[in-house]
């Protein structure tokens, strides 16, 4: 195995960039070349079909079944012109991925051969096995049945051979098996509370769109190193290691140039993803070693959530091409920064307003103070309900670790933002604040033009920081399906919305003028919710117990995180919404527990594989080597002298002896502790038990491997190091 792992280096080293042959035409031309949009919909739908299509789109019209069939068959038309030959219903399980059956546009003619078909019936309706997806107990075996159904709004796209049909999933009894359903339901329902609240100030406004802009952290590693790391092949993290002399520690890495290999992937990447109608626009190195980031333009919150599963997928694939793994893991290295994907979240009006940015006039800065207020508002009261809805096994090991938000939730405004919200805190109702969009800055450098800076300074440390015209959730994990949080802050939002309105309509049936009443309002909302609005530094000890004291969320055990979910508060929200039912939320707290099980149960079962196969036979086989050769010197020399010249060799041994016997003792232990914790039958006290016992025994056996990789000889051991895993590129 030594003998594999310095071969995978070797060929590492000698390997090239692989050539991209960048297409003729312009980016904006074969933008979207692989995606049923407007443009194609308008060519092979019949006029009237068009129209009513766009309707469903635009405006949530219901679907009429009754052209289903013809949109059915433009739709194969144009596939089977860009020779496609299967289709499938594409679906975003509770797996974190997404699902597709491949079926053929084939059927018999009754006369013995076959005819290309595809009916209406196939777009928007097929029955996948509801009991073969996590499905927290909803569906089983003998009551299996489950629905994927078309969702208009996203439109179908082509990859390789296939039709690809964007869909929810249901069972059979009507609950939501997935994330797209429920972010589709907290989307219509942000949309109704806002669009009332905006009545107050545009009474034209008849639609507000939640638009969402990811940003995605990515490792990659060479596929070579990656094969010879069981760990990172099947938990995606290495689970020991020691970390490199050189890590990032000099800040070298961030913004550098992109090394030649990934600047192929990504050439090759964005192409594919242009195709495919996905406006990827940023691209660069990250913090860490071999750490990258891609970020499109924002879109519209649903399909921006299809487009990042989408473009996960397309990584995967594409990187093999290029003889990289993607590493999608939040921490697959310790000690150098882990991944995330920060969700830009905003809200904007049909007739182009955007809601969290500042206007010009008086009634525009209220209501965009109005907007704010009640973001801040919906995050304090389900700040705990937020940390849930970001929460893995997985993410665990970035939060708070120094280099992503902490495990607690609070937003930062900045400074400008923060006095104003103080000023009509303390105001008399007639005050209304006026605020700038941008401040101009002069540098004293001849050839620099004058900046526009932003009147808000970014705090990395802040899980839910205001960002100019948006508010940037940073806590979501790299690996993780944007939908959980987006269903979680819009349906927080939409029902704070509708409280807003609500005690702004009691005041002014009192008689109070709207403005007076909103502002009002706002007061009351800016007093509650100042325990959410931190400035400062949130990694420091001090915030933690400031945030006690505050009474936000500061639970770090994810298994009790998910709790949240099922508070009553929370229930509450979701069912007034119309988002999820209690049975729904229970269901997807149990798929929540399993999985977190799973992870930590692999882990545990890899790392127990590779101690007793990898690193204790070649720890003793050094250690023999070792204990050989003391026993020669003491041939050769005489006493006093072979034991001075052994004795660092002695010690060595020793040390091994230690480090070897410790890691086999815990590994039992970690045996007995699994087989104790499986006996648990309820999901939730079987997370905890690994959470509480198996989780920690695993950094116990690594820190041990991690100090005999330091002592055994480097040809000898048979594991890719960190140093090559992390800087061959």
């Amino acid at each position: 195995m030594s003998k594999l792992r310095f071969r995978v280096v070797e060929e590492a080293f000698h390997k090239k960039p692989v050539e991209v042959a960048a297409p003729a035409e312009r980016p904006s031309e074969y933008f979207a070349k692989y995606v049923f949009n407007r443009e194609k919909m308008f060519k092979y739908l019949p006029s009237k079909v068009y129209a009513k299509l766009i309707d469903v789109i635009d405006n949530g019209a219901a679907l009429d079944r009754s052209i289903a069939d013809e949109v059915a068959n433009g739709m194969k038309r144009w596939a089977i012109e860009m020779g496609v030959t299967h289709y499938t219903h594409w679906f975003q399980p509770l797996t974190e991925g997404t699902a597709e059956k491949h079926d053929a546009f084939v059927e018999h003619d009754g006369k013995g051969g076959m005819l290309e078909e595809f009916s209406g019936k196939l777009l928007i309706q097929q029955e996948p096995d509801a009991s073969s997806f996590p499905n927290g107990g909803i569906r089983n075996t003998f009551e299996a049945r489950g629905y994927s159904a078309w969702d208009p709004s996203s439109p179908v796209f082509i990859v390789d051979d296939t039709l690809c049909i964007p869909t929810i999933f249901i069972a059979y009894t009507g609950e939501s098996l997935d994330y797209k359903a429920p972010l589709l339901k907290a989307l219509r329902a942000v949309n109704k509370a806002a669009v009332d609240v905006c009545q107050y100030f545009d009474p034209n406004v008849k639609k507000v769109i939640t638009y969402l802009g990811w940003e995605q952290e990515y490792f990659l590693v060479d596929e070579g190193l990656y094969a010879a790391r069981p760990d990172l092949l099947l938990t995606g993290r290495t689970l020991m290691g020691h970390e490199a002399s050189k890590n990032q520690q000099l800040e070298d890495h961030y913004f550098g140039a992109i090394p030649t290999r990934v600047a192929a992937f990504m050439k090759d990447l964005e192409i594919q993803a242009l195709e495919l109608g996905i406006p990827v626009k940023t691209r660069h190195n990250e913090v860490a070693p071999n750490q990258f980031e891609l970020a499109p333009i924002y879109e519209e919150c649903n399909l921006a959530v299809d487009h990042n599963m989408l473009i996960m997928s397309l990584m995967r694939k594409i990187a093999r091409n290029h003889g990289f793994r993607l590493l999608l893991h939040e921490k697959p290295f310790k000690g150098v920064n882990g991944s995330g994907k920060h969700n830009n979240w905003s809200l904007g009006t049909d007739t182009g307003v955007l809601l969290m940015a500042p206007g010009k006039t008086a009634e525009d800065n209220l209501r965009f103070i109005t907007f704010v207020v009640n973001t801040l508002t919906a995050v304090y009261h389900h700040n705990g309900l937020l940390k849930a809805s970001i929460m893995s096994a997985t993410n665990t090991h970035r939060l708070g670790a120094n280099e992503a938000p902490p495990a607690i939730i609070s937003s930062f405004l900045g400074t400008q933002l923060s006095k104003v919200l103080d000023h009509l805190e303390e105001s008399a109702n007639e005050d209304l604040v006026s605020l700038g969009g941008k401040q101009g800055m002069k540098l004293d450098i001849p050839q620099i033009p004058e900046l526009l800076i932003d009147n808000t300074d970014r705090n990395r440390t802040s899980p839910f920081a205001f960002t100019g015209n948006r508010f940037e959730f940073r806590a979501p994990g790299s690996e993780s399906n944007c939908a959980s949080a987006m269903i979680a802050l819009n349906t927080a939002m939409a029902d704070q919305l509708i409280t807003f309105k609500k005690e702004v309509d009691a005041l002014i049936d009192q008689g109070e003028p709207k403005i007076s009443a909103i502002i009002k309002i706002l007061r009351k909302y800016i007093k509650e919710c100042k325990p959410i609005r931190f400035d400062g530094n949130g990694y420091s000890e001090e915030w933690k117990q400031e945030a006690a004291r505050r009474g936000l969320d500061c639970e770090t055990s994810c298994p009790i995180i998910f709790d949240n979910y099922l508070k009553p508060e929370s229930i509450k929200i979701f069912e007034s919404t119309g988002v999820m039912t209690r049975k729904e939320l229970e269901a997807r707290n149990e798929v929540k527990w399993d999985m977190y099980t799973k992870k930590i149960q692999i882990e545990a079962r890899v790392l127990g594989d590779l101690v007793m196969n990898h690193i204790v036979p070649v720890a003793i086989e050094y250690q023999t080597k070792l204990i050989d050769n003391a026993y020669k010197m003491k041939s050769l020399f005489p006493e006093d002298e072979a034991k001075a010249l052994s004795a660092e060799n002695l010690a060595i041994i020793k040390q091994i002896a230690e480090h070897t016997a410790y890691i086999k003792e815990r590994v039992d232990a970690l045996v007995e502790a699994r087989k104790v914790a499986n006996k648990i039958e309820k999901e939730r006290e079987k997370a905890i038990a690994y959470h509480d016992t198996i989780a920690p025994m695993l950094e116990q056996i690594r820190y041990h491997i991690d100090k005999l990789e330091l002592i055994v000889d480097d040809q000898m051991w048979t594991l890719p190091k960190y140093r090559e895993l992390l800087f061959i590129r």
